[in-house]
């Protein structure tokens, strides 16, 4: 099972350089899949968020979950799997950006950028934010293929799991501003 998946993983991404990328691509999409380099995209934008009222909840939600993302991917599933990353493993491939860790499972920027997506989808009123935050995720995951740093599968399993932080993210910020909201009322009231 696991020798198809590779199998399918390598194909998707040979096709992808045969056939996709061009230079109109490349620029872009090599810039922005390096905005994602430590999550910093993303956590600027959470940060911003935290700075106005209208949208603490959600800047707090995205930080939460990208914080989540960060141990369920980052320090715990990749250094238990270990998985090389494409350039080491398929015969004369090439990534179109430097990736100094040599762990490829799961996609610590597809789940970053997922983590704040969903948290946002899931906390801010306006439709237009809630779509650009999704597809903002959307392209930082495809843009992962498209450079070759990341298969297909832990593109996948990254969306996965940044959407379930994601979604944790803003349930425990919905739970703690009820908590607190609780002991405020009930000081108010001995």
């Amino acid at each position: 099972m696991l020798e198809m998946v590779q199998q399918w993983d390598e194909s998707v991404l040979v096709w992808i350089a045969e056939h996709l990328r061009n230079p109109v691509l490349s620029l872009p999409l090599n810039f922005y899949t390096q905005l994602g380099n430590h999550g910093m995209l993303f956590i600027i934008f959470a940060a911003v968020l935290l700075l106005f009222r209208q949208t603490r909840r959600a800047g707090a939600s995205a930080a939460t979950g990208m914080l989540l993302g960060l141990f369920v991917t980052n320090l715990t599933i990749k250094p238990l799997v270990m998985r090389p990353r494409p350039w080491l493993v398929i015969e004369n491939f090439t990534a179109l950006v430097a990736e100094h860790d040599p762990n490829s499972f799961p996609s610590g920027h597809s789940c970053c950028a997922f983590a704040f997506g969903m948290a946002l989808y899931l906390t801010l009123p306006q439709k237009w934010a809630r779509v650009t935050a999704l597809v903002a995720a959307v392209i930082m995951a495809l843009s992962r293929l498209y450079v070759g740093v990341h298969y297909p599968s832990d593109v996948i399993a990254g969306t996965l799991i940044g959407i379930l932080c994601g979604m944790a993210g803003a349930w425990i910020v919905r739970r703690a501003e009820a908590f607190l909201q609780k002991r405020r009322a009930g000081a108010k009231n001995p």
